[in-house]
Protein backbone atom coordinates (compact mmCIF):
# COMPACT_ATOMS: atom_id res chain seq x y z
CA UNK A 1 0.00 0.00 0.00
CA UNK A 2 2.81 2.68 0.85
CA UNK A 3 4.67 1.39 -1.81
CA UNK A 4 1.26 2.47 -4.28
CA UNK A 5 1.15 5.38 -2.86
CA UNK A 6 4.63 6.16 -3.38
CA UNK A 7 4.57 5.32 -6.63
CA UNK A 8 1.51 7.66 -7.79
CA UNK A 9 3.35 10.57 -6.58
CA UNK A 10 5.77 9.64 -8.92
CA UNK A 11 8.45 9.17 -5.54
CA UNK A 12 8.51 5.21 -6.55
CA UNK A 13 9.28 3.68 -10.28
CA UNK A 14 6.76 1.61 -11.28
CA UNK A 15 7.68 -2.23 -10.98
CA UNK A 16 7.79 -3.53 -14.65
CA UNK A 17 4.94 -5.79 -16.04
CA UNK A 18 4.69 -9.65 -16.30
CA UNK A 19 1.83 -12.76 -17.08
CA UNK A 20 1.47 -15.74 -15.70
CA UNK A 21 0.65 -18.29 -17.90
CA UNK A 22 -0.59 -21.89 -16.04
CA UNK A 23 0.24 -25.02 -17.56
CA UNK A 24 -3.43 -25.86 -18.50
CA UNK A 25 -5.17 -28.64 -20.68
CA UNK A 26 -7.59 -29.07 -23.59
CA UNK A 27 -8.60 -30.52 -26.32
CA UNK A 28 -7.81 -30.81 -30.58
CA UNK A 29 -11.16 -28.61 -30.64
CA UNK A 30 -11.47 -26.82 -26.93
CA UNK A 31 -8.71 -24.27 -25.83
CA UNK A 32 -8.80 -23.99 -21.70
CA UNK A 33 -5.78 -21.46 -20.59
CA UNK A 34 -5.45 -19.83 -17.20
CA UNK A 35 -3.01 -16.98 -16.41
CA UNK A 36 -2.75 -13.97 -14.56
CA UNK A 37 -1.08 -10.42 -15.07
CA UNK A 38 0.91 -8.91 -12.22
CA UNK A 39 3.71 -6.60 -10.99
CA UNK A 40 6.84 -8.26 -11.01
CA UNK A 41 8.24 -8.15 -7.74
CA UNK A 42 11.50 -9.94 -8.21
CA UNK A 43 11.16 -13.10 -7.23
CA UNK A 44 14.03 -15.57 -8.48
CA UNK A 45 13.74 -19.06 -6.55
CA UNK A 46 17.66 -20.25 -7.49
CA UNK A 47 18.48 -17.71 -4.91
CA UNK A 48 19.44 -20.19 -1.95
CA UNK A 49 19.08 -19.26 1.69
CA UNK A 50 16.18 -19.10 4.32
CA UNK A 51 16.42 -15.15 4.18
CA UNK A 52 16.11 -15.42 -0.04
CA UNK A 53 13.29 -18.05 0.51
CA UNK A 54 11.31 -15.51 3.17
CA UNK A 55 11.87 -12.68 0.79
CA UNK A 56 10.31 -14.46 -2.19
CA UNK A 57 7.62 -16.05 -0.28
CA UNK A 58 6.58 -12.46 1.14
CA UNK A 59 6.55 -10.80 -2.96
CA UNK A 60 4.90 -13.97 -3.98
CA UNK A 61 2.09 -13.19 -1.82
CA UNK A 62 1.95 -9.97 -1.85
CA UNK A 63 1.07 -9.75 -5.55
CA UNK A 64 0.09 -6.29 -7.45
CA UNK A 65 -2.42 -7.75 -9.95
CA UNK A 66 -3.62 -5.87 -13.19
CA UNK A 67 -7.50 -5.61 -12.91
CA UNK A 68 -9.14 -5.26 -16.51
CA UNK A 69 -6.01 -5.42 -18.38
CA UNK A 70 -6.78 -6.80 -22.06
CA UNK A 71 -4.51 -9.55 -22.52
CA UNK A 72 -3.41 -11.11 -26.32
CA UNK A 73 -3.15 -14.99 -27.03
CA UNK A 74 -1.12 -15.62 -30.14
CA UNK A 75 -1.22 -19.48 -31.30
CA UNK A 76 1.73 -20.89 -33.08
CA UNK A 77 -0.26 -20.59 -36.72
CA UNK A 78 -0.81 -16.45 -35.93
CA UNK A 79 -4.64 -17.19 -34.78
CA UNK A 80 -5.15 -14.18 -32.02
CA UNK A 81 -7.41 -14.66 -29.07
CA UNK A 82 -8.10 -11.51 -26.78
CA UNK A 83 -9.13 -11.30 -23.35
CA UNK A 84 -9.80 -9.40 -20.41
CA UNK A 85 -8.62 -9.51 -16.54
CA UNK A 86 -10.91 -9.97 -13.51
CA UNK A 87 -10.27 -7.67 -10.61
CA UNK A 88 -7.43 -9.94 -9.47
CA UNK A 89 -5.80 -10.37 -12.48
CA UNK A 90 -7.12 -13.48 -13.65
CA UNK A 91 -7.78 -14.13 -17.04
CA UNK A 92 -9.31 -17.42 -18.84
CA UNK A 93 -9.77 -18.35 -22.53
CA UNK A 94 -12.76 -21.27 -22.33
CA UNK A 95 -13.95 -21.61 -26.45
CA UNK A 96 -13.61 -24.26 -28.74
CA UNK A 97 -10.91 -23.76 -31.63
CA UNK A 98 -10.04 -25.77 -34.52
CA UNK A 99 -7.14 -28.12 -35.33
CA UNK A 100 -4.80 -27.53 -31.98
CA UNK A 101 -3.75 -31.08 -31.79
CA UNK A 102 -1.88 -30.30 -34.82
CA UNK A 103 0.07 -27.22 -33.46
CA UNK A 104 1.33 -29.33 -30.64
CA UNK A 105 4.91 -31.08 -29.59
CA UNK A 106 5.42 -34.90 -29.36
CA UNK A 107 4.10 -35.33 -25.71
CA UNK A 108 1.28 -32.92 -26.63
CA UNK A 109 2.16 -29.37 -25.40
CA UNK A 110 0.75 -26.30 -26.96
CA UNK A 111 3.16 -23.42 -26.61
CA UNK A 112 1.61 -20.00 -26.66
CA UNK A 113 2.19 -16.73 -26.52
CA UNK A 114 1.17 -13.95 -23.97
CA UNK A 115 1.44 -10.14 -24.83
CA UNK A 116 -0.79 -7.45 -23.15
CA UNK A 117 -2.48 -5.24 -25.79
CA UNK A 118 -3.02 -1.86 -24.04
CA UNK A 119 -0.10 1.08 -25.07
CA UNK A 120 0.27 1.96 -21.30
CA UNK A 121 0.54 -0.69 -20.10
CA UNK A 122 3.08 -2.11 -23.10
CA UNK A 123 5.55 0.66 -21.78
CA UNK A 124 6.16 -0.98 -18.63
CA UNK A 125 6.14 -4.86 -19.40
CA UNK A 126 9.46 -7.28 -19.59
CA UNK A 127 10.50 -9.95 -21.88
CA UNK A 128 9.66 -7.31 -25.17
CA UNK A 129 6.39 -8.00 -24.16
CA UNK A 130 6.30 -11.50 -25.51
CA UNK A 131 5.06 -14.24 -22.06
CA UNK A 132 4.99 -18.20 -22.96
CA UNK A 133 1.93 -20.31 -21.66
CA UNK A 134 1.27 -23.51 -22.36
CA UNK A 135 -1.91 -26.19 -22.24
CA UNK A 136 -1.70 -30.24 -22.42
CA UNK A 137 -3.78 -32.09 -25.38
CA UNK A 138 -3.50 -35.49 -24.33
CA UNK A 139 -1.35 -37.69 -27.16
CA UNK A 140 -3.27 -40.30 -28.78
CA UNK A 141 -1.30 -42.46 -27.16
CA UNK A 142 -2.27 -42.24 -24.00
CA UNK A 143 -3.76 -44.98 -22.41
CA UNK A 144 -5.23 -43.28 -19.18
CA UNK A 145 -4.35 -40.30 -17.09
CA UNK A 146 -2.87 -39.40 -13.78
CA UNK A 147 -4.58 -37.10 -11.17
CA UNK A 148 -2.21 -36.60 -8.43
CA UNK A 149 -2.44 -34.04 -5.09
CA UNK A 150 0.99 -32.45 -4.69
CA UNK A 151 1.67 -31.89 -0.61
CA UNK A 152 2.46 -34.66 1.50
CA UNK A 153 1.55 -37.00 -1.93
CA UNK A 154 4.50 -35.50 -3.95
CA UNK A 155 6.51 -33.05 -1.80
CA UNK A 156 7.23 -33.51 1.88
CA UNK A 157 5.18 -30.85 3.04
CA UNK A 158 3.35 -31.44 6.54
CA UNK A 159 -0.23 -30.83 6.15
CA UNK A 160 -1.14 -33.15 9.36
CA UNK A 161 0.85 -31.03 11.93
CA UNK A 162 -0.86 -28.49 14.65
CA UNK A 163 -2.10 -25.66 12.63
CA UNK A 164 -0.17 -26.40 9.88
CA UNK A 165 2.61 -25.07 11.29
CA UNK A 166 4.78 -26.93 9.17
CA UNK A 167 3.65 -25.91 6.02
CA UNK A 168 4.25 -22.68 6.75
CA UNK A 169 7.96 -22.67 8.08
CA UNK A 170 8.50 -24.93 4.98
CA UNK A 171 6.32 -22.09 2.74
CA UNK A 172 8.37 -19.57 4.13
CA UNK A 173 11.61 -20.36 5.38
CA UNK A 174 12.63 -23.37 2.34
CA UNK A 175 13.69 -22.66 -1.13
CA UNK A 176 12.33 -24.60 -3.47
CA UNK A 177 15.68 -26.62 -4.14
CA UNK A 178 15.67 -27.66 -0.63
CA UNK A 179 12.14 -29.17 -0.72
CA UNK A 180 12.78 -32.85 -0.25
CA UNK A 181 10.09 -35.56 -2.86
CA UNK A 182 8.88 -38.80 -1.57
CA UNK A 183 11.78 -41.63 -2.04
CA UNK A 184 11.20 -43.05 -5.21
CA UNK A 185 7.75 -41.35 -6.22
CA UNK A 186 9.32 -39.25 -9.54
CA UNK A 187 10.09 -42.66 -10.87
CA UNK A 188 6.93 -44.27 -10.18
CA UNK A 189 4.99 -40.90 -11.76
CA UNK A 190 7.81 -41.52 -15.15
CA UNK A 191 6.57 -44.85 -15.19
CA UNK A 192 3.20 -44.11 -15.23
CA UNK A 193 3.47 -41.31 -17.62
CA UNK A 194 4.86 -43.87 -20.33
CA UNK A 195 2.56 -46.65 -18.96
CA UNK A 196 2.36 -50.49 -20.23
CA UNK A 197 3.70 -49.57 -23.58
CA UNK A 198 6.96 -47.17 -21.97
CA UNK A 199 6.08 -44.73 -24.63
CA UNK A 200 2.09 -44.09 -23.92
CA UNK A 201 2.63 -40.24 -22.67
CA UNK A 202 0.16 -40.63 -20.32
CA UNK A 203 -1.23 -37.26 -19.48
CA UNK A 204 -0.54 -35.58 -15.87
CA UNK A 205 -2.92 -33.32 -13.73
CA UNK A 206 -1.38 -31.69 -10.67
CA UNK A 207 -4.01 -30.90 -8.20
CA UNK A 208 -3.50 -28.71 -5.12
CA UNK A 209 -5.57 -26.46 -2.67
CA UNK A 210 -1.92 -24.38 -2.53
CA UNK A 211 -3.31 -21.07 -4.12
CA UNK A 212 -1.87 -19.58 -7.58
CA UNK A 213 0.83 -17.55 -5.87
CA UNK A 214 2.94 -20.44 -5.52
CA UNK A 215 2.28 -21.90 -8.93
CA UNK A 216 6.20 -20.78 -9.95
CA UNK A 217 7.58 -23.00 -6.50
CA UNK A 218 5.71 -25.96 -7.31
CA UNK A 219 6.23 -25.86 -10.79
CA UNK A 220 9.71 -25.58 -10.43
CA UNK A 221 9.78 -28.68 -7.62
CA UNK A 222 8.45 -30.42 -9.89
CA UNK A 223 10.90 -30.02 -12.66
CA UNK A 224 13.89 -30.13 -10.62
CA UNK A 225 12.58 -33.19 -8.99
CA UNK A 226 12.26 -35.07 -12.49
CA UNK A 227 8.46 -35.15 -12.20
CA UNK A 228 6.23 -35.79 -15.50
CA UNK A 229 5.39 -32.54 -16.45
CA UNK A 230 1.50 -31.87 -16.47
CA UNK A 231 -0.94 -29.70 -15.83
CA UNK A 232 -1.01 -27.42 -12.74
CA UNK A 233 -4.29 -26.53 -10.78
CA UNK A 234 -4.52 -24.09 -8.05
CA UNK A 235 -6.91 -21.80 -6.23
CA UNK A 236 -7.32 -18.72 -5.38
CA UNK A 237 -6.10 -17.79 -2.45
CA UNK A 238 -9.04 -16.56 0.07
CA UNK A 239 -8.14 -13.75 2.64
CA UNK A 240 -11.14 -13.63 5.59
CA UNK A 241 -12.16 -10.35 3.94
CA UNK A 242 -12.74 -12.34 0.68
CA UNK A 243 -16.57 -11.06 -0.31
CA UNK A 244 -16.42 -13.28 -3.43
CA UNK A 245 -19.03 -16.48 -3.56
CA UNK A 246 -17.69 -19.84 -2.24
CA UNK A 247 -17.25 -22.17 -5.09
CA UNK A 248 -20.01 -25.01 -4.38
CA UNK A 249 -17.62 -27.42 -4.44
CA UNK A 250 -14.20 -28.05 -2.98
CA UNK A 251 -11.67 -26.89 -5.25
CA UNK A 252 -10.48 -30.33 -6.05
CA UNK A 253 -13.53 -31.95 -6.49
CA UNK A 254 -14.26 -29.50 -9.08
CA UNK A 255 -11.37 -29.85 -11.01
CA UNK A 256 -10.83 -33.48 -10.71
CA UNK A 257 -14.86 -33.31 -12.29
CA UNK A 258 -13.78 -30.97 -14.84
CA UNK A 259 -10.79 -33.17 -16.16
CA UNK A 260 -13.02 -36.40 -16.46
CA UNK A 261 -15.64 -34.25 -18.58
CA UNK A 262 -13.06 -32.87 -20.63
CA UNK A 263 -11.74 -36.54 -22.05
CA UNK A 264 -14.74 -38.71 -21.90
CA UNK A 265 -12.66 -41.44 -23.39
CA UNK A 266 -9.73 -41.65 -21.28
CA UNK A 267 -9.32 -43.89 -17.38
CA UNK A 268 -7.49 -42.15 -14.95
CA UNK A 269 -5.34 -43.36 -11.91
CA UNK A 270 -5.58 -41.05 -8.49
CA UNK A 271 -2.86 -40.24 -6.25
CA UNK A 272 -3.10 -38.56 -3.13
CA UNK A 273 -2.33 -38.99 0.67
CA UNK A 274 -4.26 -39.96 4.10
CA UNK A 275 -3.56 -36.75 5.07
CA UNK A 276 -6.44 -34.69 4.30
CA UNK A 277 -9.52 -35.40 2.37
CA UNK A 278 -8.46 -36.84 -0.65
CA UNK A 279 -9.85 -40.76 0.24
CA UNK A 280 -12.88 -39.08 0.42
CA UNK A 281 -12.73 -37.64 -2.24
CA UNK A 282 -11.36 -40.07 -4.70
CA UNK A 283 -14.20 -42.36 -3.43
CA UNK A 284 -16.99 -40.43 -4.04
CA UNK A 285 -15.31 -39.75 -7.81
CA UNK A 286 -15.13 -43.40 -8.35
CA UNK A 287 -18.92 -43.71 -6.90
CA UNK A 288 -19.59 -41.02 -9.44
CA UNK A 289 -18.07 -42.85 -12.68
CA UNK A 290 -17.18 -46.36 -11.70
CA UNK A 291 -15.94 -47.33 -14.70
CA UNK A 292 -13.02 -44.22 -15.34
CA UNK A 293 -11.04 -45.13 -12.93
CA UNK A 294 -8.70 -48.06 -12.95
CA UNK A 295 -6.39 -47.22 -9.31
CA UNK A 296 -6.74 -45.30 -6.04
CA UNK A 297 -3.05 -45.01 -4.06
CA UNK A 298 -3.07 -43.15 -1.04
CA UNK A 299 0.08 -42.85 0.93
CA UNK A 300 -0.09 -43.20 4.55
CA UNK A 301 1.12 -40.06 6.65
CA UNK A 302 2.28 -40.27 9.82
CA UNK A 303 -1.02 -39.44 11.72
CA UNK A 304 -2.31 -43.32 12.80
CA UNK A 305 -5.74 -41.70 14.03
CA UNK A 306 -6.16 -40.09 9.93
CA UNK A 307 -4.47 -43.56 8.40
CA UNK A 308 -6.74 -45.32 10.26
CA UNK A 309 -10.22 -43.51 9.32
CA UNK A 310 -8.83 -43.83 5.84
CA UNK A 311 -8.03 -47.74 5.88
CA UNK A 312 -12.04 -47.70 7.80
CA UNK A 313 -13.07 -46.12 4.65
CA UNK A 314 -11.08 -48.55 1.96
CA UNK A 315 -12.21 -51.81 3.39
CA UNK A 316 -15.90 -50.87 2.17
CA UNK A 317 -15.04 -49.63 -1.00
CA UNK A 318 -15.34 -52.35 -4.19
CA UNK A 319 -15.62 -50.13 -7.02
CA UNK A 320 -12.36 -49.88 -8.16
CA UNK A 321 -8.86 -50.96 -6.51
CA UNK A 322 -7.67 -48.54 -4.11
CA UNK A 323 -4.56 -48.95 -1.65
CA UNK A 324 -3.03 -47.23 1.57
CA UNK A 325 0.51 -47.63 0.68
CA UNK A 326 3.45 -46.46 2.77
CA UNK A 327 6.06 -45.76 0.22
CA UNK A 328 5.80 -45.62 -3.97
CA UNK A 329 7.22 -49.07 -4.24
CA UNK A 330 4.17 -50.94 -2.72
CA UNK A 331 2.17 -48.61 -5.23
CA UNK A 332 4.74 -49.71 -8.03
CA UNK A 333 4.30 -53.08 -7.65
CA UNK A 334 0.49 -52.97 -7.21
CA UNK A 335 0.18 -50.81 -10.45
CA UNK A 336 2.33 -53.21 -12.34
CA UNK A 337 0.53 -56.56 -11.72
CA UNK A 338 -2.90 -54.06 -12.78
CA UNK A 339 -1.07 -54.20 -16.16
CA UNK A 340 -0.56 -50.41 -15.73
CA UNK A 341 3.17 -49.99 -15.69
CA UNK A 342 5.77 -52.30 -17.48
Amino acid sequence: MFKEVLQRLNLHEKDPLQIHGYQSYGTHEHIYLLGRALEDEGVNLEKTGFVNAFKNAYRQFRSDELSHAKIKVKLPDNRVLYTITDEEGYFKIDEKLANLKDLTNEEGWLQLELAYDDENQKRLVTNDNKFAAQMLIPSDKAEYGVISDIDDTMLKTGVTSLLKWRVILNTLFKGVGKRTPFTGAADFYKKLHLGKSGSASNPMFYVSNSPWNLYHYLEAFIKNNSFPKGAILLRDFRTPFDRTPKPEKPHKQHEIRNILKTYPDLQFVLIGDSGEHDADIYIEIAEEYPERIKAIYLRSVTHEKRAFRVRGLLEKFEVTPALLVKDSTAAEDHAREQGLII
